[in-house]
């Protein structure tokens, strides 16, 4: 018996939990149980859709561990003072009145062979379909001299919530003239124009609150999404204030020094008041220890978002490797909807419709400057394929970047009712 095929217990995972320790969910076997592990874009969409379609016949348990998900997606223009820290918040309490028991601890190992998950409170909950929707870690040693002990003095903010609220505070805090600095991931990461809609917003903050202050982008990648709309925007609204560094000057050849707060690019050793590491990465860790990942990611199969390593384990979102969409809330949210459908349809015998996917994202570059790519996607028999998309366009009108901004305003209240009801 292979290791990874046993229950396992996550050290880290584990002494982090602090939540509430339940017991055992399971209702022996007088319906089919679906157990649901993070409550994200993915998993809570999931969660939702497979209680509220099956109509009862389906047991479904979403595990966890915070009491309040903080969204990721939006977190941007909380940096940027558009948004409070609340606007992101979102509790489960309507999932559970729609019928989703849900259990705030951690996953901390899966048990293939007796379709169990066992919980860092103690005690296990059985499945008969179980739904991974972990979102990301971080690989180790990805930026020199930097690693989660760092994370308070040079935060990632790449998960909502405190983190994001850690690296609003240090932005505030900032001396006049001062310098934030960025190190960006590697391709593939969460969200791809995230980090440019960050910078975006940082610059947006510090015009009116810290004008002369300074930007400096270190990016490992030659290129990133949106590159000609961001780049158009900060020349015309931050201009002279956001030095980006791409992989021909140097920009992948970054170290950090949190107790020093400096960042070395290229040789080149720099003082700096802010630093935001994003480092590479991977998905999230109960993934691995169920034994589905296939290096960083887990493989999926297109149609149902089936594992490729157990066909009654599901992965959505970030932590899936599933082809030509980008990791994102919205293709998370799409994701999902494929799955409870084919989920429900495995354990009811109801009608399961032909997976399509879509996903739409959304940036904001400065006040009612909104810019957007997106596409739609069909399930292959090799992975989710790209149909057909679009992009907004440099030197579109005020008028309708405004539009834009306010058509992202729309989506982000319609996804996050369809998420947490």
């Amino acid at each position: 018996m292979k290791l990874n095929r046993r229950l396992f217990l996550g050290t880290g995972a584990a002494a982090a939990a602090t939540l509430a320790a339940p017991t055992v969910f399971a209702d022996g076997h007088s319906k089919p149980r679906v157990v649901v592990v993070g409550g994200g874009a993915g998993g809570a969409t999931a969660a939702r859709y497979i209680a509220k379609d099956s109509k009862g016949e389906i047991a479904v348990t979403l595990i966890e561990p915070t009491r309040m998900y903080y969204t990721c997606f939006f977190s941007n223009l909380y940096l940027g003072g558009v948004k409070e820290i609340d606007d992101l918040g979102h509790s489960y309490g309507n999932l559970a009145a729609g019928g989703v028991n849900v259990v705030h601890d951690w996953a901390v190992g899966v048990d293939r062979d007796a379709k169990t998950v066992a919980l860092a409170g103690g005690g296990s909950v059985q499945y008969d379909k179980l739904i991974l929707s972990p979102g990301i870690d971080f690989v180790e040693g990805a930026v020199e001299g930097w690693d989660l002990s760092a994370q308070n003095a040079m935060p990632h903010a790449y998960k909502g919530g405190s983190q994001t609220e850690l690296l609003k505070a240090q932005i505030a805090a900032m001396p006049d003239g001062g310098t934030f600095a960025m190190v960006a991931p590697p391709n593939p990461f969460r969200c791809p124009p995230g980090p440019y809609e960050r910078v975006s917003m940082v610059a947006h903050y510090l015009k009116s609150n810290n004008p002369t202050a300074k930007i400096i982008v270190a990016d490992p990648k030659p290129k990133f999404s949106k590159q000609g709309l961001f780049q158009e925007g900060w020349g015309n609204h931050y201009e002279g204030m956001i030095d980006w560094i791409g992989e021909d000057f140097g920009g992948g050849n970054v170290s950090v020094d949190p107790a020093a707060m400096t960042v070395t690019i290229d040789g080149e050793v720099t003082k700096v008041d802010v630093c935001n590491v994003i480092p590479a990465m991977k998905a999230g860790r109960i993934a691995e220890l169920a034994g589905v990942t296939d290096g960083n990611w887990a493989t999926v199969n297109a149609a149902d978002m089936s594992t490729k390593a157990d066909a009654d384990i599901y992965v959505l979102g970030d932590a899936s490797s599933q082809g030509d969409m980008p990791k994102s809330g919205f293709s998370a949210n799409s994701q999902a909807k494929v799955c409870a459908n084919a989920v429900r349809g495995a354990l009811t015998g109801s009608k399961v419709f032909p997976a399509k996917f879509s996903n739409t994202c959304w940036s904001l570059i400065d006040t009612n400057d909104g810019v957007k790519v997106g596409a739609t996607y069909e399930a292959t028999g090799e992975k989710i394929s790209k149909v057909d998309g679009f992009i907004s366009q440099t030197g579109e009108s005020a008028e309708l970047r405004k539009a834009t901004y306010e058509e992202s305003e729309g989506w982000y209240k319609g996804i996050t009712a369809d998420m947490f009801g």
